[in-house]
């Protein structure tokens, strides 16, 4: 699965990015992690993971639609 520039994930993934490179920021300042961007990336992976299992189980349900249609 490829990120368009308007895919939720990737615009999580570029905000943590930007946030992490404003040099006004305090986190940026004292070199600490920056807590929101760091809940961007974490639910952006998040995301990623439910759109893998939402598809490996539309994969698993057409196959049981098919062996299920082919026997009846």
């Amino acid at each position: 699965m490829s990120l368009t520039t308007e895919d939720v994930v990737y615009r999580l993934y570029k905000r943590a990015e930007i946030r992490r490179q404003i040099p006004s920021r305090k986190s940026v300042q004292e070199g600490k992690p920056d807590r929101i961007a760091d809940l961007l990336e974490e639910a952006a992976r998040e995301i990623m993971l439910l759109r893998r299992s939402v598809s490996s189980l539309a994969f698993q349900i057409n196959d049981l639609e098919k062996r299920i249609y082919e026997g009846a």
